[in-house]
This record gives C-alpha cells, sequence and structure tokens, in this order.
C-alpha cells in the first residue's frame, strides 16, 4: 500500500486545506473545543457550513468558544455539549443525550505529562483514561450515530510522543511499573493509534473511516503541566530518556489544525483508512523509532497484532 501524499503541508492553516469544501448538512463533534487546535479545528469546520458540538467539561467556557465560532463562521449551528473523559458518567451522559447521525468525531481532547500518579474513580492511570480508555468509550458509545449518518469518519489526535514508548498491555494504569509522566503519556498516544487499527478493520462495513494524527508542536493548554524549561523538550526524548532540544518552527494553531481538518472533511482522504498522518500527509512506518523525533509512525503503533492485544484489554476495562 502506498503512501497518500497531498499537496499540503507542515505550514498549511485548516483554512487552506477545507477551501472549497461544503459541508453544509453534516454534524460534527469535536472534543475539547474550548482553545488551541479543537477550537481551530470546530472553526474550520463550522466555517464550511457544518453543525458543530463543541465538548468542554467547563461549559461556560464552551458557551465563549461556542459564540466565537458562530460568529466566525455566520450561523448558529453551534453548540455545546459536556464532557469529562476521566469520568465515565460525563460519557455516558453525552453518548445517551446523541440523537440522529454524526457524520463526524473528532477525538482531539487529551492530557499530557501529568507529573505525578493520578488514578480515575475506575483506577486507570489519567493519561490512558483521557487520551485512550475515556476517548475508546466515547467513540465505541457513539458508534450507532456513525453508522446512521453513511460515510462518516472518527480522526483522532495522537503525537509523535508514541515513538517515545509502546503499550504495556499487561500493566496499562501502573500497577505493577513505577510511573513516569512521559512514559504515561507516549503510552496513551501508541494506544490511540493501535486502537485506530483496530476500529478501522472493524468498522470499515459501515463505511466508517477511522485516521490517526500528530499534529506538531503547537503551544496550547495541553502544556499547563509543563516549565519554560520543559518546553524547548515537548515529544523529544530519546531511546534513553534523555531530552534535545527541539528546532525552532513551532506551529500556530491553525496550522495544527489542518491535519485533523484534512482527515475530518477533505475529499482527499475520502475512503481512506487506518492509517497515521503528519504535516497533512502520510508517514513512513519506522521499524526501529529510536531516537525519532517525528516524521513516522513507530511499527508497534500499528502492528495489527498487537491493536487486537489492545482492543481486547480496552474492552475488558470498560466493560467493568
Amino acid at each position: 500500500m502506498s503512501r497518500l501524499t497531498t499537496p499540503f503541508g507542515a505550514r498549511s492553516t485548516a483554512a487552506e486545506v477545507i477551501a472549497g469544501v461544503d459541508l453544509t448538512g453534516k454534524r460534527v463533534l469535536v472534543t475539547g473545543a474550548t482553545s488551541g487546535i479543537g477550537l481551530e479545528t470546530a472553526l474550520a469546520l463550522a466555517t464550511a457550513g457544518a453543525e458543530v458540538t463543541l465538548t468542554a467539561r467547563d461549559t461556560a467556557a464552551g458557551e465563549r468558544a461556542a459564540a466565537a465560532v458562530s460568529r466566525a463562521a455566520g450561523h448558529d449551528r453551534v453548540h455545546v455539549a459536556h464532557l469529562d473523559l476521566a469520568d465515565r458518567g460525563s460519557i455516558d451522559a453525552l453518548v445517551k443525550g446523541w440523537t440522529g447521525p454524526l457524520d463526524v468525531l473528532v477525538n482531539n481532547a487529551g492530557v499530557m505529562a501529568i507529573p505525578d500518579l493520578r488514578r480515575t474513580a475506575d483506577g486507570w492511570e489519567e493519561q490512558l483514561a483521557v487520551n485512550h480508555l475515556g476517548t475508546a468509550a466515547l467513540t465505541l458509545g457513539l458508534h450507532p450515530a456513525l453508522a446512521a449518518a453513511g460515510g462518516a469518519r472518527v480522526v483522532t489526535v495522537s503525537s509523535s510522543a508514541h515513538l517515545m514508548a509502546p503499550v504495556d498491555v499487561d500493566d496499562l494504569n501502573f500497577t505493577g511499573r513505577p510511573y513516569e509522566a512521559w512514559t504515561a503519556y507516549a503510552q496513551s498516544k501508541t494506544a490511540s493509534i493501535l486502537f485506530t487499527v483496530a476500529l478501522a478493520k472493524r468498522w470499515a462495513a459501515d463505511g466508517i473511516t477511522v485516521n490517526a494524527l500528530h499534529p506538531g508542536g503547537i503551544r496550547t493548554n495541553l502544556q499547563r503541566h509543563l516549565d519554560d524549561a520543559q518546553l524547548r523538550f515537548v515529544g523529544a526524548v530519546d531511546a534513553d530518556g534523555v531530552p534535545f532540544e527541539v528546532p525552532p518552527g513551532w506551529k500556530t494553531p491553525a496550522q495544527g489544525a489542518a491535519t485533523t481538518v484534512l482527515l475530518a472533511a477533505s475529499p482527499l482522504v475520502e475512503g481512506v483508512t487506518g492509517r497515521y498522518f503528519e504535516d497533512a500527509n502520510e508517514v513512513p512506518v519506522l521499524a526501529d523509532p529510536a531516537g525519532v523525533r517525528s516524521g513516522g509512525v513507530a511499527a508497534y503503533a500499528v502492528d495489527p497484532d498487537l491493536a487486537e492485544r489492545l482492543w481486547e484489554a480496552t474492552n475488558r476495562l470498560l466493560s467493568r
């Protein structure tokens, strides 16, 4: 299978990627859409005519974001839904409250590098809970709405940080090994990609495409747990855990949202599923990701056998 390439690249913006695309009549849900690339994603999709629901833990912040998107898009088909991906009750409430088809689900919300081990009420490590397990529960719960849409798309924001660590399927929640913030973050983002592989296989018959991506380095609220010194090293740790400097050239939020918007709406990726993108293009599979900062996806993150093991482990945890 050849890698998919597009005319867009690292400096393309969400607006450029979606130019000329008409999403009138489409319904979209974007998680974590009150700021950063989530807000830019919602803005681009709404401006193209979509009815967009923004999720937020803080609904007041969500209402402010929705009002701004509505003004910019020139229509009032912008809504807010409460969602806390670390809270199973919140996820269940959103799923049960959703009515009608869903054309696009953008799993954008996430947390990064929580310094100390935190567990949810279910006993899940918080980064895994938000970045993978909660997102998986939401996605699976919305399957009927996605299937009803016909040709729906699921887009999950992962990270090049997955290159730092695979998943430990036998100890996903750090019950038998010491917790380390970046290992936990990397594992959760690897899990996002593996789950994409598993979902793509299972949902192809429903006409649902499922893809994952790295948005690039963008200064947003995601880095709220990092100090200024650490920000120089976001996602840049070699195989021995030694950080190295990130070169200049971080993206703007509008550029960071471009790959998400491409996968959510562009005809250039119609029917494409189970793949991983960066800078608006599919990236090569890396057999040995040690020392690599970006520009590829680790072979362990797209391994079909490991994807099946994670699928089973995820469903066991979600069924408790």
